[in-house]
């Protein structure tokens, strides 16, 4: 018997890997049209919060709102303007994911791979 040197893979429930699957449910239309909608949200918070001058705009408040629960998690990250770009978009991803599986659940699963 001979090793091999293959790298092992982490294996989902479907019997595919992780990446293969987080692939797979980002690719449904609903999710990415949530992904679409996060992204405009966020640049209009960008653009907003750049034209105000007095410091006061909550702009950013809203794709915090559009991508929470993951984002709020994230809130722990150092006060700086890059940490708001990194937890809207790290939520968004991930509540996309959970759409676009719940979304293939609801439409009875995959039909190619079963």
């Amino acid at each position: 018997m001979t090793p091999t040197t293959e790298e092992p893979t982490t294996v989902t429930g479907s019997g595919r890997s992780l990446p293969r699957s987080l692939r797979h449910a980002l690719g449904n239309v609903v999710a990415r049209v949530y992904l679409a909608v996060c992204a405009l949200l966020l640049v209009w918070a960008v653009v907003v919060s750049v034209g105000d001058s007095s410091d006061e705009s909550m702009a950013g408040v809203i794709p915090l709102l559009a991508t929470a629960p993951a984002s709020l998690v994230l809130l722990v990250l150092p006060d700086h303007p890059a940490m708001l770009v990194a937890a809207v978009v790290l939520g968004a991803v991930v509540n996309a994911t959970v759409i676009g599986w719940c979304a293939r659940a609801l439409r009875g699963g995959d039909s190619a791979g079963a």
